[in-house]
């Protein structure tokens, strides 16, 4: 098969409402962060990884649009994505299927998202020690007392903060048209969804402005989800 072409797109990742993507701890020391977000191991500036956007995307996708698919609505329902691997399934052509059984004319996942840095000017905020990370409480309302148990600090990236993302989009001769559409309905989903954890309790809440492909600007609100 032969590569056509490669589409770059490019933006601003804004955060709208604090953004949690956690880091994981091995170990938790009493009194320090209970769920820490994911920073860079050298700067130790914050970060949102091309893996988190992505993930985002097929998951909303798959239950938005591909499910009608009977194959990958058999993955889907146990929870899973999509990995039947076929080269009518837009799901595994645009992200990639784990299968070893797959159609080898499928070639290789179509989307390559890079990880969103922090914005020139975020970037000299957070060097100057002005950008600190906010730190918001959660806890368990007892219900019959009526008061506050248990809580435990959620770090979060602060709203208003912003991030360059970019990812490249790679077509294949015989490549069903409209695939790259896909990946904006799946920016479009998560802008009206949540990005990273703690989503339905008002964390996650991002816009992606100043969108391009190959210089030409794309306006999210515009696209047609139906």
């Amino acid at each position: 098969m032969r590569l056509e072409k490669i589409k770059h797109i490019n933006g601003t990742l804004l955060v709208v409402s604090g953004l949690h993507i956690g880091a994981g701890r091995d170990v938790i020391e009493i009194g320090g962060m209970d769920q820490p977000i994911i920073k860079h191991p050298i700067t130790r500036a914050p970060y949102v990884p091309g893996s988190s956007i992505k993930g985002k995307m097929r998951s909303l996708l798959e239950v938005y649009y591909f499910i009608n698919n009977e194959k990958t609505r058999e993955f889907v329902v146990q929870g899973k994505p999509c990995g039947c691997g076929e080269r009518s399934c837009p799901a595994c052509v645009i992200f990639g299927a784990a299968n070893d059984k797959k159609d080898i004319t499928i070639g290789p996942s179509r989307l390559m998202m890079r990880d969103a840095m922090l914005s020139k000017i975020d970037q000299e905020r957070f060097e100057k020690g002005e950008l600190p990370m906010e730190v918001k409480y959660e806890n368990i309302i007892h219900r019959v007392k009526g008061v506050a148990e248990h809580p435990r600090p959620l770090e979060r990236i602060p709203a208003g903060v912003t991030f360059d993302f970019n990812f490249s989009f790679k077509v294949f001769e015989g490549d069903e048209p409209g695939l790259l559409d896909y990946v904006y309905r799946g920016l479009r989903l998560i802008e009206l969804d949540a990005l990273g954890g703690c989503g339905s309790r008002g964390c996650g809440q991002v816009r992606f402005d100043n969108l391009a492909c190959d210089g030409q600007k794309i306006d999210l609100t515009s696209v047609n989800l139906d």
